[in-house]
C-alpha cells in the first residue's frame, strides 16, 4: 500500500458501530500490516461505544503475525470507498481493476432511494400454524425428492448465553422427510426429534451428498442466505422487495430476523461464491448490512413450522422478485447502465434547444466527437497527426481547415520517444511555425508497453482525468486492436472505448487506421479502411487520404518552376537586375535563369545556391499528391481536398496541381480514356510490382514486419492465382528483403534504397 494514502483518513469514513466482528478484526490486520500502530485502531474502535472493550485491541493486535494471504491496507480502502470516501493528494493513484467505472463509485449498483422507500407489513403467520405441512411446503420448494437434506433440532448454550445449533442430522432424503411428516400428525418433533422451543431449529437449504455437513458435502449449489439482524425487520422485508432478490423462499426467524433463501444457481463452488459476492454487494450498497458468516452453502438457516420463544419461525412468502440469478443480475446492471434518461421533444425545444458542441476542426469537428483519418501506407498519416496536434495546440488551419485552439494528449504507440520528439519538432519547424503554445500537447510514449484498446482505456482515462485535454489523438489503433478486425460485433465494441473516453473525459478523439489492399479508386471513401464496415460508420468524422500518381511530365515542370524561382532568390540576393534585363520566356526557363546566375555572386555562394536547388529537386521526386474526401455525421458533405507530402509535411495544393487527377482504378472521364487504354511499359510494370510488393510488406502484418506466411496469406485473400511461397521468397530477394534465420521475420536490406 502506498504510504501516501493515510488509511486513518479511511477510517474515518468507516462506521465502526456497523461492522461485523471479522470485518473489526481485518481493519486491525489491515493497520498491523501496512505498518500502523494499535493505538490507531484502539482510537477508532473507540468511535463504538457499545462493544468497545479497553485493551481488547491490544490483546488481539499480539496475535497478529501475518500469513501467506494477508489481509492489507486494500481491506480499508474498499471499505471507505464504498462509504463515499475518495482518496486526496498522492492517494488519487490507487489502482483500479479493469471492470471499475471511472469516476464515481459510490452509487455503483445502487437500486433503492431508502429515503422514498414505502415500507411493506410482513404477512402475519397462520393462525393455527401447522409445523408438518409448513415445512413439507419449505421442502418440496427447495430440494429434489432424492436430495439428502440437513437439519438440526438440537443446540447448547455458549458462554455469551446464546443457543447454538450442533452438527445436528443429513442421512435422510426430501422424499423420505416429506412422507414422514405427512404422516406425524403436525408432531414434527417425532420426526426430525424433538427442539428445544425458546431455541427452534435449524436447515439447510442446499442439498447434501450424506456424509457430512461442510461445503464439501453441498452437492448443489443452488442457494444463498441473505439475513440482517441489524435493520429492523419491517425494513429488511420491504428491503428485500425492492431489491426484486430472486427469492425461493423467505422464513420468519420467530425473532428480529428474516431469512431469505436466494438462488443463486452456480455450477461450482467458484461461482458460487463469485455470486454471493455481488449479491451482498448489492444488498449492502442498498442499506442492508448482512451477516458475512452466512455465505457458506453449507449454512443453516431458520426451519419453518416450529416454535421459537413462543413466536413462530414460518413462511413469509415464496418465489418473488426475479425468476433466476442471472435474471436479477441483469435488472440490477440494467438499472446501473449509466444511460441518460429519456427527453420529451416539445419540453426540451420550448425550453430552448442546446447549443452545439462547438467546431475543432471547422466544417469536419465538433469537440467531443469521434474523428477517423483513413489511408494507405506511404501516406504519411503519422505526420499528419502530428500537423493536427500542432494545429490545434497553435489554433492554426491544418490542411487549409482552421482548427479551434486546445489541448492536445497524443497517444503515441508506434516509434520511440526520441524519434517521436524529433518528429514534432521537425514539423513544427518544416511548417515555418513559431511554437507559440507547445504546451497544449501532452506526449504519451507507449512503444513496446501497450496493451488491448479495452484494457488501455481506463489507464488512459486514469491519467487524463484531472488535465481537461480538447482532444486525444491514438496512433496508430492496429497496436490496440482487440479481435478480428472484420468481425462486425468484435469491432462495435472495440469503438465502444473511444466513446467511453469521449463520455468520461469531455473530449474528441482522433485516430488512423489503414487501407485495406488493393486498388482504392474504384472504392468509395467510407469502404476504403480496412476490415470491417464498422469503422467507417462509427466514427462522427472520417477523412480519407487517397493517392494521386502525379504525372511525369506535371512533375517536370514543377520541378522547371522551383529552379527558376530560386534562381530568381540567388539573384535577388546579389541585387541583380534580370527582371529588367531578361525577357518573360528567359525568366520562366531554368537553363536560362541558370546560366545568368553563373555570372552572378562568387563560387562559394554559387556553390551553395546548387545544393540547395538539389535538395529541392530531391524532395520534388518524392513528393506525393493526395485528395482528401469526408464522410461527415455533423456537417454538409465535404469537398475534396488537394494536399501534397513533403516529408514531413502536408500542404495544401493552392495552385491547383492535383486538380483533375485520377486515383489508381479511378475511373477517367472522357479526356482520360486514351490514356487509361494505353498499356503499361515494362519499366512501369517492373515499377508497379514493386510498388504493390512493398505494400504488401508493410501492411500484411498490420503494420509489423511479416513474415513469408503472412505474404502467402496476403495474396491469397484477394487474388484468383497467388503466388507460391517459393516465388515470394523471390521476389523478396528482387526487391532488396532479408528474412531473419532466427525470427523468420522479413527486414529490408542495407542495400535496398538503392533499388
Amino acid at each position: 500500500m502506498d504510504k501516501k494514502l493515510d488509511l486513518r483518513e479511511a477510517l474515518k469514513w468507516i462506521n465502526c458501530a456497523a461492522l461485523h466482528y471479522q470485518d473489526w478484526v481485518n481493519v486491525g490486520m489491515a493497520l498491523k500490516a501496512e505498518g500502523y500502530s494499535v493505538s490507531d485502531w484502539d482510537a477508532w474502535s473507540a468511535s463504538d461505544p457499545g462493544r468497545y472493550h479497553s485493551g481488547e485491541c491490544q490483546r488481539h493486535w499480539d496475535t497478529f503475525r501475518g500469513s501467506d494471504n494477508p489481509v492489507t491496507g486494500g481491506t480499508i480502502v474498499k471499505m471507505a470507498m464504498d462509504a463515499g470516501w475518495r482518496p486526496s493528494g498522492g492517494g488519487d493513484d490507487y489502482e483500479i481493476d479493469w471492470n471499475d467505472a471511472i469516476g464515481s463509485r459510490k452509487d455503483k449498483l445502487k437500486v433503492v432511494d431508502e429515503s422514498w422507500m414505502e415500507e411493506k407489513d410482513i404477512p402475519a403467520p397462520p393462525e393455527t400454524m401447522d409445523g408438518a405441512k409448513e415445512l413439507i411446503r419449505y421442502l418440496k420448494l427447495l430440494f429434489d425428492g432424492s436430495e439428502n437434506v440437513g437439519y438440526v433440532t438440537h443446540s447448547y448454550i455458549n458462554e455469551d448465553g446464546k443457543h447454538v445449533p450442533t452438527k445436528g442430522n443429513y442421512d435422510r432424503t426430501a422424499d423420505q422427510l416429506i412422507e414422514a411428516l405427512s404422516k406425524c400428525n403436525g408432531d414434527v418433533g417425532a420426526v426430525l426429534g424433538d427442539y428445544d422451543p425458546e431455541a427452534g431449529a435449524w436447515i439447510r437449504f442446499n442439498p447434501l451428498d450424506g456424509k457430512g455437513v461442510k461445503n464439501e458435502n453441498v452437492t448443489e449449489y443452488r442457494f444463498a442466505l441473505v439475513e440482517s439482524d441489524t435493520l429492523e425487520i419491517g425494513r429488511q422485508y420491504s428491503l428485500m422487495l425492492e431489491l426484486q432478490l430472486p427469492i425461493a423462499v423467505m422464513v420468519h426467524s420467530g425473532k428480529k430476523s428474516i431469512h431469505a433463501i436466494v438462488h443463486i444457481d452456480a455450477k461450482d463452488y467458484t461461482e458460487y461464491r463469485k455470486r454471493v459476492d455481488y449479491l451482498y454487494s448489492v444488498c449492502e450498497k442498498n442499506g442492508m448490512q448482512l451477516d458475512k458468516q452466512n455465505r457458506n452453502p453449507s449454512r443453516l438457516s431458520r426451519m419453518p413450522g416450529v416454535m421459537r420463544n413462543g413466536k413462530p419461525q414460518y413462511i413469509i412468502t415464496e418465489n418473488i422478485g426475479c425468476k433466476d440469478f442471472e435474471a436479477w443480475q441483469e435488472y440490477i446492471e440494467g438499472i446501473n447502465d449509466d444511460l441518460p434518461d429519456p427527453v420529451n421533444l416539445k419540453a426540451e425545444v420550448q425550453a430552448g434547444l442546446p447549443d452545439l458542441a462547438p467546431e475543432l476542426i471547422s466544417g469536419i469537428l465538433r469537440h467531443g466527437h469521434k474523428m477517423l483519418l483513413s489511408g494507405p501506407s506511404k501516406a504519411g498519416k503519422s505526420y499528419a497527426l502530428i500537423e493536427l496536434c500542432i494545429s490545434i495546440a497553435e489554433g492554426i488551419p491544418w490542411m487549409g481547415l482552421q482548427c479551434d485552439i486546445g489541448k492536445v494528449f497524443y497517444i503515441n504507440l508506434e516509434i520511440d520517444k526520441a524519434s517521436c520528439l524529433h518528429r514534432f519538432d521537425d514539423v513544427y519547424k518544416a511548417l515555418g511555425i513559431e511554437p507559440k503554445h507547445q504546451d497544449n500537447i501532452e506526449i504519451w510514449n507507449l512503444r513496446g508497453k501497450s496493451c488491448p484498446m479495452d484494457k488501455l482505456t481506463p489507464k488512459l482515462i486514469r491519467r487524463a482525468q484531472k488535465m481537461k485535454f480538447d482532444v486525444i489523438v491514438i496512433d496508430p489503433i492496429y497496436k490496440v486492436i482487440t479481435g478480428d478486425e472484420n468481425a462486425a460485433d468484435q469491432m462495435s465494441a472495440f469503438c465502444n472505448q473511444f466513446d467511453r473516453l469521449c463520455t468520461e473525459l469531455n473530449c474528441a478523439v482522433i485516430y488512423c487506421h489503414h487501407h485495406s489492399k488493393g486498388s482504392q479508386g474504384q472504392k468509395r471513401s467510407m469502404d476504403r479502411a480496412s476490415g470491417s464496415g464498422v469503422f467507417a460508420r462509427d466514427p462522427d468524422a472520417l477523412v480519407d487520404m487517397i493517392e494521386l500518381p502525379i504525372p511525369g511530365e506535371t512533375r517536370d515542370v514543377m520541378i522547371q518552376n522551383m529552379k527558376c524561382a530560386k534562381y530568381g532568390e540567388y539573384l535577388d540576393m546579389w541585387n541583380d537586375p534580370w527582371r529588367d534585363d531578361m525577357s518573360e520566356l528567359e525568366q520562366i526557363s531554368f537553363v536560362s535563369m541558370e546560366a545568368r546566375c553563373r555570372k552572378v555572386g562568387n563560387d562559394q555562394a554559387r556553390s551553395w545556391m546548387m545544393r540547395e536547388v538539389e535538395k529541392a529537386e530531391e524532395a520534388l521526386r518524392y513528393m506525393t499528391g493526395w485528395r482528401l474526401e469526408g464522410t461527415l455525421r455533423e456537417f454538409k458533405p465535404m469537398s475534396p481536398r488537394y494536399v501534397l507530402f513533403q516529408h514531413p509535411v502536408h500542404r495544401e495544393d493552392t495552385k491547383g496541381i492535383l486538380k483533375g487527377l485520377k486515383a489508381e482504378g479511378e475511373k477517367k472521364g472522357k479526356a482520360g480514356k486514351a490514356q487509361e487504354a494505353r498499356k503499361l511499359s515494362a519499366e512501369e510494370k517492373r515499377e508497379q510490382e514493386k510498388a504493390d510488393f512493398d505494400d504488401a510488406v508493410a501492411n500484411a502484418n498490420g503494420g509489423e514486419p511479416p513474415t513469408v506466411k503472412h505474404l502467402v496469406e496476403w495474396f491469397t485473400k484477394d487474388e484468383d492465382d497467388p503466388p507460391k511461397e517459393d516465388t515470394l521468397r523471390r521476389k523478396l530477394k528482387k526487391y532488396g528483403y532479408k528474412i531473419d534465420k532466427n525470427t523468420g521475420f522479413i527486414t529490408p536490406n542495407a542495400a535496398r534504397d538503392g533499388l
